[in-house]
Formats: structure tokens, C-alpha cells, sequence
């Protein structure tokens, strides 16, 4: 009796741990899907899908940092486009 007590007295921070800790998993963002390089949508222009209705190859020049991927841009005006709102341009769930 006395060993189950204790182990259930060390068993509840984990839980209260566990439930306090879920919704935040929840909330996280998606992770991006990149390459080996680290380059998300294997290197095409996500803004010009929107612009163009084609895929376009971005250029190492236009390149920008967004959740830990590097994003590329086949022009100066897609980056700024997808600067001001990348929640518009990205692929939903990461790209996966």
C-alpha cells in the first residue's frame, strides 16, 4: 500500500505536466519542409503560384529566413509580398 502511494505521489506532477503541457504542442506552428539545404518548397517562389498560377524558381538572391527555412523568390516585388504576409504565400501544414 505504502509503495503504491508513493509511486502515485510521483507519478501526478508528470501528469498535471503532461495536461498542462498538450494545448501548447497544439499551438505550435507547423514545421516547414525543406531540403537538405534547408531551402522550403524545394526552391520555388511561393508568392508566384498566386501571381503567375505557375511554379517559378526562385533566386539564391532573393532568399529570406521565415520558421527556420530559407525561402527564394524569382523577383524583388514576391519577396516583399510574401515579407508583408508569409501566412498567404506559404503551403498550409508545412508543405507536407
Amino acid at each position: 500500500m505504502k509503495l503504491q502511494r508513493a509511486a502515485l505521489i510521483k507519478i501526478i506532477p508528470v501528469l498535471a505536466a503532461i495536461l498542462v503541457g498538450a494545448p501548447a504542442l497544439c499551438l505550435a506552428k507547423d514545421p516547414v519542409n525543406t531540403n537538405f539545404s534547408g531551402v522550403a518548397v524545394k526552391g520555388y517562389d511561393p508568392v508566384a503560384y498566386f501571381t503567375e498560377a505557375k511554379p517559378v524558381k526562385g533566386k539564391a538572391k532573393f532568399e529570406y529566413r521565415w520558421q527556420g527555412a530559407k525561402w527564394r523568390f524569382s523577383r524583388a516585388k514576391h519577396l516583399e509580398l510574401f515579407k508583408a504576409t508569409p501566412e498567404k504565400y506559404a503551403p498550409q501544414y508545412g508543405g507536407y
